[in-house]
């Protein structure tokens, strides 16, 4: 049990990791949108609005992953990789855009 124990932490921490590297991209982006022009400047933000709701997305699966019980844990965590991937493609699909 403690070596199942030890792995949903270091999940939760690489996890959180990737969370907080995507949070600083998101916000890097927000400033290039910023430099923008007007005309381009809807579509960046419209780009951004959804980046941001997948994030939230993948944030809330996250936290559920981190209340689970060990029983639920493998269940909450294909929830949290499936929020995880869409987050990915969101974040690639806007950062070829800029």
């Amino acid at each position: 049990m403690k070596l199942q124990e030890d792995t949903k932490k270091a999940y939760q921490e690489k996890a959180q990791a990737q969370l907080n590297l995507l949070n600083a991209q998101i916000d890097e982006l927000k400033l290039q949108v910023e430099l923008t022009k007007a005309d381009a400047k809807v579509e960046y933000q419209e780009r951004l609005v959804q980046l941001s709701r997948k994030r939230d997305e993948a944030q809330l699966k996250f936290q559920e992953l981190q209340q689970s019980s060990e029983q639920a844990w493998s269940e909450v965590k294909k929830g949290f990789e499936a929020a995880w991937m869409e987050l990915n493609t969101a974040w690639k699909n806007a950062q070829s855009k800029f």
